[in-house]
């Protein structure tokens, strides 16, 4: 386990990409589906920038703050935005649009902070090797996101997509995963590798579907705005 001074240092690099990232990603959801004819997340103050009405004690402070100290990388959750498809013009169109826009809000954040690069890295001193390091955090954190929300599991986003994607008859049968969706994440990307690892086995999900996805990403953005300079 790390020493206090480092769990400290740790905290001030990731607590505002955590923040922004998981909070950001479930206001574009309701900013979406009011543009689409929803105004649920609206009349519950969710479309707002304001992280403290997005926040789970659990998911966005404890989660985080727990895996910062025993693993030294974060991961969390906001509360979910309240969407009623129903009352979308388009209802299944319109389930994508609001699926997509959480991920696309942290590509969005991902490359605003890889673009800050270049100007922390002049900044020096103290501050700016805080802000660098942040910057880094925050590109890769909101592609991790990203892509972890993308995995075609209800209730992920990338669930929704697909529930909107397939034909009717289809669609419901998926949809009805969404029960089981929390089982299968937690299990699938945490459980079964610990329990491969005690079999003697490298079986690891997570790291195949998320983490080495999300290096790709975040090495593809730095490289493009390297080339762009």
């Amino acid at each position: 386990m790390m020493e206090f001074g480092e769990i400290i240092a740790r905290i001030a690099v990731w607590v505002l990409p955590v923040l922004l990232a998981i909070t950001l990603h479930e206001a574009a959801h309701g900013y979406v589906a009011l543009l689409n004819g929803d105004d649920t997340a609206k009349r519950a103050g969710r479309v707002s920038a304001n992280p403290l009405v997005h926040i789970d004690p659990f998911g966005t402070v404890l989660l985080p703050l727990i895996l910062i100290v025993l693993t030294g990388f974060a991961f969390g959750y906001a509360k979910p935005v309240p969407v009623d498809f129903g009352r979308l013009r388009h209802p299944r169109r319109d389930m994508i649009l609001v699926a997509l826009a959480g991920p696309g809000a942290n590509l969005v954040m991902a490359i605003i902070a890889a673009v800050l690069l270049p100007v922390a890295g002049g900044i020096g001193g103290g501050f700016g090797n805080w802000l660098l390091n942040m910057l880094h955090v925050m590109v890769f954190f909101n592609c991790l996101i990203a892509i972890f929300n993308m995995l075609p599991i209800p209730p992920l986003d990338g669930g929704r997509v697909m529930v909107g994607l397939l034909p009717y008859a289809l669609a419901w049968r998926y949809a009805q995963l969404e029960r089981f969706g929390l089982f299968i994440v937690v299990g699938g990307l945490f459980l079964l590798p610990m329990l491969t690892r005690q079999l003697g086995l490298d079986f690891d999900p997570g790291r195949t579907l998320l983490l080495v996805p999300s290096q790709w990403l975040y090495d593809g953005l730095l490289a493009t705005i390297r080339m762009g300079l």
